[in-house]
């Protein structure tokens, strides 16, 4: 699988995936990860990406023309399973459901927005916009980050083949895990999973995961149920 980023700012992803289980399966090549530079495509001299907001108003935008020069070298011709997203906070919720979604590509392309956003008419070429919150940040990079991380593991050969099946929202958050010491600071590891009963111990992490998703998020037993 190929995630293809647009950005600004190519530098910025230079630490997290050169480390760790990124770092393996781009060594391995079940994953190529690469960077375009927006500013590559910029216009005139000084290569400008950006103008200022018809109507007025704060900040700059990023030109349309300029972002579709950028997608358009971001694409593989030959290839029908690729996709091309905006990180956008007007974009739908990024959820596990997804990431499980875009890592059945060939390509998946990641456009990073700066400053006060895109111009819109950048969207016809688009196919989707995605949000990681309801919250702002400085630009798209740090949820291109997440989104390469949360897609990436779930390609095959990135991890064990069966590693997800146990993990959070898979659909419950998931339950305790203890290790030695036995006690810690007078606090016992739960005796059932000292029992050696693999049948008490599947229970007993079954229901936890459905006590501390309901403490914590509600909203996710409520998704359950319905």
């Amino acid at each position: 699988m190929k995630i293809t980023i647009i950005t600004l700012f190519p530098e910025m992803f230079e630490g997290p995936f050169s480390h760790s289980i990124i770092k393996r399966a781009i060594e391995k090549k079940i994953i190529e990860i690469k960077f375009i530079n927006i500013r590559d495509f910029g216009i005139g001299k000084h290569k400008t990406v950006d103008d200022t907001p018809y109507g007025g108003g704060e900040g700059m935008v990023l030109r349309a023309d300029v972002l579709l020069e950028a997608i358009n070298a971001a694409k593989i011709k030959s290839s029908k399973k690729q996709k091309v997203i905006l990180l956008s906070a007007h974009g739908k919720q990024f959820k596990q459901s997804v990431a499980k979604q875009y890592s059945s590509f060939d390509n998946l392309i990641l456009i990073c927005g700066h400053y006060e956003g895109f111009d819109e008419r950048i969207k016809k070429y688009i196919d989707e916009e995605v949000s990681v919150g309801d919250f702002i940040l400085t630009g798209g990079e740090i949820p291109a980050m997440l989104i390469t991380d949360s897609v990436a593991r779930l390609v095959k050969g990135v991890i064990k083949d069966d590693s997800s099946k146990y993990e959070s929202f898979s659909p419950l958050l998931e339950y305790p895990h203890y290790t030695k010491p036995s006690v810690f600071k007078k606090i016992k590891v739960p005796q059932v999973l000292l029992s050696g009963n693999h049948k008490e111990i599947a229970q007993w992490r079954k229901d936890q995961s459905f006590k501390i998703t309901q403490k914590l998020r509600p909203d996710i037993i409520e998704k359950v149920k319905n």
